[in-house]
């Protein structure tokens, strides 16, 4: 969890000098880092959920048969 406050900070402070440096508004600037961040971290683990699907479906039913056991005689 340290890399993710680490990320937001950065974030974070990017916002706030893009902005102009303006005084009092740290608690804005973070929580929209932080929503930035976790958006982008909830899109990508969809996109990823997303295309497992899209690959068990495809794959479904190709996968090499498994072999009986004969008995022998």
């Amino acid at each position: 969890m340290q890399d993710l406050e680490q990320t937001i900070r950065v974030r974070a402070y990017h916002l706030w000098a893009a902005d102009g440096n303006s005084e009092g508004n740290a608690e804005a600037y973070w929580l929209a880092a932080q929503r930035e961040i976790l958006a982008t971290s909830l899109g990508t683990a969809a996109d990823a959920a997303s295309t497992f699907k899209k690959v068990a479906k495809k794959t479904k039913g190709t996968a090499t048969p498994s072999r009986r056991k004969t008995r022998a005689a």
